[in-house]
């Protein structure tokens, strides 16, 4: 007997949730010969903002680990790989290894500032845009 319980319990199919209808195919033209209209694009319009949106979501999070993730790279490569360079004095009397450690908490903010910034300058645009829709028009006096 076979384990597979897939014939007791069929899988449902819904119905499609496309944002554009398929285009028409051309035997269900109409027969007085005009044209059927264009099937909508779907780089225009809300769509393409979401996926702008989505981009620059995925650039921010990108840019603000690898800032952060990427020096606690280099100083742990560092310290596996060039002991020496860490433990050598830096200026002030530290060994090297303490004073790349102590810089790794103002390069973690560092990150978290940027990601702010950028979130502030270019994807809480594109979010408002989004949440607001393509009809929107803005009134006389704001910005869009």
């Amino acid at each position: 007997m076979s384990s597979d319980s897939s014939e007791l319990h069929p899988a449902h199919r819904r119905p499609g949730r496309h944002a554009f209808p398929a285009a028409a195919p051309r035997w269900a033209a109409p027969p007085d010969g005009t044209p059927l209209p264009a099937p909508a694009r779907a780089s225009t319009g809300g769509h393409r903002d979401l996926r702008r949106l989505r981009r620059a979501c995925r650039w921010q999070r990108r840019v603000a680990t690898f800032a952060a993730l990427g020096y606690f790279a280099v100083f742990l490569g560092l310290t596996v790989e060039a002991p020496s360079v860490m433990t050598r004095p830096a200026p002030g009397g530290l060994p090297t290894g303490l004073l790349l450690a102590l810089v790794q908490l103002p390069v973690t903010w560092l990150a978290v500032i940027l990601y702010e910034f950028t979130a502030r300058r270019y994807v809480d645009p594109l979010a408002r845009r989004v949440h607001r829709g393509p009809d929107h028009v803005p009134h006389e006096g704001t910005r869009s």
